[in-house]
């Protein structure tokens, strides 16, 4: 397989940066992960790692169907989560996920909760997830519009995640999709893409390394957030004949403080 990637995270002016991200891959199927978790004195940061960690472990031991893997890995993480100790309130820590599996060069992936996947292709917007957040329904529904639903006080109240609730679970899958060379996969925490319109997150990697373009969101994320920006994650990984080949097995999770 050949492939550019690259994760970054930032704590932002935040106390605690409660965002995970890795990824992994073997001879024939890449895995990337990401997950922002909730819950402050709740410890969203150990939901977090408990999805990033599920979904690494089950990668690394199992033959991959990919829409079972999916669905079963981050069913395994909500399980895991739930099984956290309880706080006073009985009140479970929680985390968003977001996953993708290249295989057989098709993209497949999965998430609950905001945090997103894109797919750009020559600088356009190929693929996205659609958060499962109570503004998103608004948004669906045309009750209010996209400039509203960027700075709406309730834009962070989220309908879909692992952990926190035990019913309230769901995995959402894509439509798979074929890769073509050059096509880039970003996967993001609410606070990269909760500041950045999508047509400009797809302008930024064209003609750029992933690398120079996740970075310089990153850093254009907290400038817009002019001292109060959120934890800010993203991993972005570039396919194709004329990226870096990769041979070797690897796991590589972002060592987050």
């Amino acid at each position: 397989m050949n492939f550019s990637i690259h994760q970054a995270s930032y704590i932002g002016d935040r106390k605690y940066n409660q965002d995970r991200v890795a990824y992994a891959y073997g001879n024939d199927a890449l895995l990337l992960v990401l997950a922002d978790g909730m819950g402050g004195h709740l410890h969203g940061e150990m939901a977090a790692g408990l999805a990033t960690d599920t979904f690494i472990e089950s990668f690394c031991q199992h033959d991959i169907n990919p829409a079972v893997f999916l669905t079963e890995t981050m069913q395994v993480a909500h399980r895991r989560i739930m099984d956290l100790p309880q706080n006073t309130d009985h009140a479970f820590p929680g985390t968003t996920c977001v996953a993708a599996l290249v295989q057989d060069g098709k993209l497949y992936w999965g998430h609950a909760g905001d945090s997103r996947l894109y797919l750009f292709r020559n600088g356009a917007m190929i693929a996205r997830t659609v958060d499962h957040s109570i503004v998103q329904l608004w948004l669906q529904a045309g009750m209010i519009d996209e400039a509203t639903a960027r700075t709406h006080p309730r834009r962070n109240q989220i309908t879909n995640c692992l952990g926190g609730v035990e019913d309230m679970f769901e995995i959402e899958l894509g439509k798979p999709v074929a890769l073509e060379s050059g096509d880039v996969v970003l996967l993001c925490s609410d606070g990269l893409c909760g500041l950045i319109f999508d047509q400009d997150l797809a302008a930024a990697f064209v003609d750029t390394p992933v690398e120079t373009a996740l970075d310089g969101l990153i850093q254009h994320a907290m400038a817009l957030a002019h001292g109060h920006a959120d934890n800010i994650t993203g991993i972005a990984m570039r396919w194709g004949a004329a990226e870096i080949p990769h041979e070797t097995e690897m796991v590589d999770i972002l060592d987050i403080h």
